[in-house]
């Protein structure tokens, strides 16, 4: 029988293919914990027991786990730098821009690009990937309906322009959903798209550990264009930056400055 943590991890990752151990051991331990204790299972064993026979429970896991909280333009200070500076900046010596926003939970990110961009290029250009590691909430960003809490941030342009209200809730437009692929992806194992201008990924990686973090941002060097740029979130400035080949050009804009050999 199994029933400490380190059984736990090792089910898991034979069950779902997400490997724990890649994830800050005391934040997940204590979320999953918590999981465990909302759903009345007494120890790792019954509740692993359940998860394998229980489709509900096991989605709500998988949610769980993958840490799904999203809005649109959330840190409107730097969707504000991205508009004025990056953008501009990315789009000075091309007229198109292959954008890669990993992580992106139910959507509002990869839209809320969307929305941006369409105030520099037409709509018809605008190509991005939006891929997350759960397939639950890549299949709610596909559907683009989202409640009054996900869309306080967008502006009543944005809002007038580019949501139909349903109900209680705003559906996002084609014209906006047909500028995103979507697409599952795990950002530990998975291969990373190639010749990208601009990287986002935003309050993910504060999850992980240290080693998981340094393999990651290697890889999204890799994936980037010289000169193309790395948005994180508020709370991950990368300390030591030029140890992966970037240099800060505002704070949570990295710009790639050579190719990792």
């Amino acid at each position: 029988m199994f029933n400490t943590y380190e059984d736990f991890k090792k089910q898991i990752l034979f069950m779902t293919g997400i490997d724990l151990n890649s994830y800050k051991e005391r934040q997940m331990k204590r979320r999953i914990n918590a999981l465990i204790r909302k759903n009345n299972y007494k120890d790792y064993f019954s509740y692993l027991k359940a998860l394998k026979n229980n489709k509900e429970l096991y989605k709500e896991f998988i949610n769980y786990i993958t840490i799904n909280v999203s809005e649109f333009f959330r840190n409107p200070v730097q969707w504000e730098i991205l508009e004025k500076e990056i953008i501009p900046y990315l789009l000075k010596n091309s007229s198109t821009i292959k954008i890669w926003s990993a992580a992106c939970s139910t959507g509002e990110e990869p839209y809320s690009l969307a929305m941006t961009l369409a105030k520099f290029i037409p709509l018809s250009q605008i190509k991005i990937l939006a891929t997350d590691i759960d397939k639950q909430v890549l299949e709610k960003a596909q559907i683009g309906l989202y409640n009054k809490k996900s869309i306080s941030g967008v502006s009543k342009e944005f809002l007038l322009k580019y949501f139909k209200k349903v109900g209680e809730d705003y559906k996002i437009s084609d014209e906006i959903k047909n500028c995103v692929t979507f697409k599952q992806h795990d950002l530990l194992k998975d291969p990373y798209p190639n010749k990208c201008d601009l990287i986002v990924c935003r309050n993910v990686l504060i999850y992980f550990t240290d080693e998981a973090k340094n393999k990651i941002y290697k890889k999204f060097n890799n994936s980037l264009k010289t000169g193309g740029v790395l948005f994180v979130g508020n709370t991950e400035q990368i300390i030591l930056s030029h140890k992966y080949l970037f240099s800060p050009i505002k704070t949570f804009f990295y710009k790639k400055e050579a190719d990792i050999l």
